[in-house]
Parts: C-alpha cells; sequence; structure tokens
C-alpha cells in the first residue's frame, strides 16, 4: 500500500468517526431532553408578558346615532277657499300668538251674505214670535206653527253658515309659533291648499333618531340624549327620551326614537342634521382590555397565567366601549390574564407575568 492510500484510508476513518459522534449526540440528546411527562424542553426560555386582573367597572350604555330636528309643532298655513288677499298681518320669522290674523282675504261678498242671512233670521224669529200668541188664541194651527218654527232655525243655520264663510277670510296662527317666509303677495290670488307661509313652535323641538333592535330593552322614557350640530361645533345640546316607537322597521331592524331638546334660544331649527350620543348607566361589568382577547374563527379566547404557564381559556364577551370588552363568562376577577404578549404564547408556554401596575425590569 503506498503513501497516497494509506492517507485515504485514514482521512476516512476520521469523517467517520465524526459523523458517528455528531448525529448519535443529537439523537441522545433528543430523546433524554423531555421530562417525564414530556414537558418543555430543559432550559426553554420564558416569554415575558403583561398582565392584569379583570376589572369590575361601572358600564353606561351608550349608542351614538344620527338624527333629524323636528318642530314641537309645525303647520303649513294654507287657505280654504280661492280669494284674493286683502291684508298680510305678519312679518317673516316673527312670533305670534294663537289666534293672531296672519292673511286677510276679500270678504266683501261674505258679508253681503252674511247680512242678508242675518236679516232673513231676524224676520224668521219674530214671525214665530207672533205666531206663538196667535197660536194661543186659537187663531193658528199648530202645524203653521211648528212650519214656522222650522222656517226661522233654518235661517238661523244660514248665518253660521255666513258667518263660517266670513271667518275662512281671516287666517290666524293655530298655536304660538314663529312664522316662516311669505309665499302671498297683496292682492294675490290664492288657491285651498297652497302654502302661504309656515309656522313652527320652536320653543322646544324633536330629535328623532334610529337605534338598533339590540338596544331595545334598554330603550326608555327619561334617557339623557347629548346632541352636536356641525353648524355650532363647540356646543353640546341636552335632552332627554320622550318616547319609543311601537314598531321596529323590518328592513333597517332599528326602532324610532324621539328626545325632546329644550331650544328657547332658537338655535336648532327643523331639518337639522345631529350626532348624538344616548347614555343609560346599567350598574358594573367585569371589563378586560381588548389586548387581551384572542379570537379564532367565531370564538374569543384568553390566556389566563396559573403555575408560571399560559393557559388558554374560552370567553363569552358582550359590548364593547373604546379599548375595553365585557366579559360575560370564561374568567373571574381574581384570574390572571396575559393583556400583552399574547402573540408570542400559546397553551402551556412557561411565562415570566409582570403586572401592568408594576415598572418594566430591565434587561
Amino acid at each position: 500500500m503506498n503513501r497516497n492510500s494509506i492517507v485515504a484510508v485514514a482521512l476516512a476513518v476520521v469523517l467517520g468517526a465524526g459523523a458517528w459522534y455528531y448525529f448519535g449526540r443529537s439523537d441522545s440528546d433528543s430523546g433524554s431532553g423531555q421530562g417525564p411527562a414530556g414537558g418543555r424542553p430543559a432550559g426553554a426560555r420564558e416569554v415575558p408578558v403583561m398582565t392584569a386582573q379583570p376589572k369590575l367597572k361601572d358600564f353606561a350604555l351608550e349608542v351614538e346615532a344620527l338624527g333629524t330636528v323636528r318642530a314641537k309643532e309645525s303647520v303649513d298655513i294654507t287657505a280654504k277657499i280661492a280669494d284674493r288677499v286683502t291684508a298680510i298681518r305678519f312679518e317673516e320669522g316673527k312670533q305670534v300668538s294663537k289666534g293672531d290674523v296672519l292673511v286677510e282675504l276679500d270678504n266683501a261678498e261674505a258679508l253681503a251674505d252674511l247680512a242678508a242671512a242675518e236679516a232673513a233670521e231676524r224676520d224668521s224669529r219674530s214671525q214665530f214670535k207672533r205666531s206663538q200668541e196667535l197660536f194661543q188664541t186659537k187663531a193658528l194651527s199648530e202645524a203653521q206653527l211648528d212650519q214656522l218654527e222650522a222656517t226661522m232655525l233654518s235661517n238661523q243655520a244660514k248665518v253660521a253658515a255666513a258667518r263660517s264663510r266670513v271667518k275662512d277670510r281671516l287666517i290666524t296662527a293655530p298655536f304660538n309659533g314663529r312664522v316662516g317666509l311669505r309665499n302671498v303677495s297683496l292682492g294675490g290670488l290664492v288657491s285651498p291648499g297652497g302654502v302661504i307661509t309656515t309656522l313652527d313652535d320652536l320653543s322646544i323641538v324633536k330629535l328623532d333618531f334610529a337605534v338598533p333592535e339590540l338596544f331595545l330593552s334598554s330603550l326608555k322614557p327619561g334617557l339623557t340624549v347629548e346632541a352636536q350640530s356641525n353648524a355650532y361645533p363647540n356646543a353640546t345640546f341636552k335632552g332627554r327620551v320622550d318616547s319609543v316607537d311601537t314598531r321596529v322597521d323590518p328592513t333597517t331592524r332599528a326602532v324610532v326614537v324621539r328626545a325632546l331638546i329644550d331650544n328657547r334660544d332658537s338655535r336648532l331649527r327643523p331639518g337639522m342634521f345631529m350626532t348624538l350620543r344616548l347614555v343609560r348607566s346599567e350598574g358594573k361589568a367585569l371589563m378586560l382590555p381588548e389586548t387581551a382577547i384572542v379570537p379564532e374563527d367565531s370564538k374569543h379566547f384568553v390566556f389566563v397565567v396559573a403555575d408560571g404557564r399560559a393557559q388558554q381559556r374560552e370567553i363569552t364577551i358582550g359590548r364593547r366601549r373604546p379599548g375595553e370588552v365585557e366579559i360575560l363568562k370564561g374568567v373571574t376577577d381574581k384570574d390572571v390574564v396575559v393583556i400583552d404578549g399574547t402573540l408570542n404564547v400559546h397553551n402551556g408556554t412557561p411565562v415570566v407575568a409582570r403586572s401592568e401596575a408594576q415598572p418594566q425590569a430591565a434587561s
């Protein structure tokens, strides 16, 4: 055997021994590094996490919605008959009282008809009185007396109708309120149904808004409402729920709620768009930070720290508010829950827990 062959054989022996040592030791380590119960490898690193305990906190029902302002009372002022405008007794945008005359229509013919009806009624009444005297002396039959009485009553009805037609020429305010823009001019012809002006009672305004049926059981008169308008960005208008609609919209699954807001300063006008918040105190609720919740499909989980390990636990969540979630089932206020670091742990991971109230330790 020459020298080159000896070198090749020696090199092969060395490589074979090295391979045996490496793979044999790796297999030995992998078989002996587990604990008796198949636990974590010896010397595995503990994952640092931040923990907190669920807390019982005051939880108020807060519903945000969009609403539309309506007047307490609102009506279009129209005429019942067609005739010319002879007088306009109101100023645009001014406050008027119930019964104030707003517009007068031409009433010359109506007054003439009233005068004729009143004259006929007076004549029939005097005839009936004379006939009563004649009836006492048997000079007039009972049938004739009844006919004269019927004539008198008919003329009285004609007088009432004539007075009503005269009254129809005076268009008055049906309630206290503020009139809008004038749509007629002096001498103009108005027709039934034509809008002369508008009248709104703005001392109190109605705010109508829709709320999902989910909150139907929590809605009741008296709840506080805080509303804002783009017209007054720095102002908050407070009111209270007055009534809840008796029906739920089958398309939107929402119910209309009406709140009343004091508007004696007349800043709010019908038709305005407002954003609002409905608030109701509902006592205590068990709360956790949103960062503690681990969603999987349609379920929710948290990691509870016990005996130095993270244990996955299914929970049932309720209502939410910014940064927090209500816990209905799964944990108690005695449990220690991972609120930061959930992405680095799984069921059984060894952890080193640090409370959110404790300062972070130096590495």
